[in-house]
């Protein structure tokens, strides 16, 4: 696994009332087709906003108590493969899937884990995203 972070992604009360604050701070929304989720470039990194029961549904874990913090770390792959490569990585290492990878609605291929104490990772590929060498990520024009 490179060391990069590709997506943070904020759990959200209110994803319409969230995006609007992101605006009003000055920040330029991308993909506004994509229902459901907020995304921002920031830099190399992508933040995004997500209803906090629809985030932790997606990483299959509770929407309150200690299981769930509010925020999922993404790491994004260059392919489909590199997902499940990632997720037996983290499993040797100790990390727990809390997810298995499957296909995704959206029609990438994407699984999370829970690292050593327990903060929660997206490991996605996104046929949409493109990825640098460096690994910077970049929402498509």
């Amino acid at each position: 696994m490179e060391q990069r972070l590709s997506l943070v992604t904020l759990a959200v009360a209110d994803l319409a009332r969230a995006t609007a604050f992101y605006e009003a701070l000055g920040w330029q929304r991308g993909m506004r087709q994509a229902e459901g989720v907020s995304f921002f470039q920031a830099g190399g990194v992508i933040v995004s906003l997500y209803p906090r029961a629809d985030l932790a549904a997606d990483s299959g874990v509770a929407p309150a108590g200690s299981g769930f913090g509010g925020i999922v770390l993404a790491y994004n792959t260059r392919d489909k493969a590199e997902v499940d490569s990632v997720l037996a990585e983290v499993s040797q290492a100790g990390g727990r899937v809390t997810k298995p990878a499957s296909d995704a609605f959206w029609g990438g291929y994407t699984g999370c884990f829970a690292d050593l104490d327990g903060h929660l990772w997206e490991v996605a590929w996104n046929p949409d995203f493109s990825i640098a060498p460096d690994g910077a990520v970049t929402l498509p024009g």
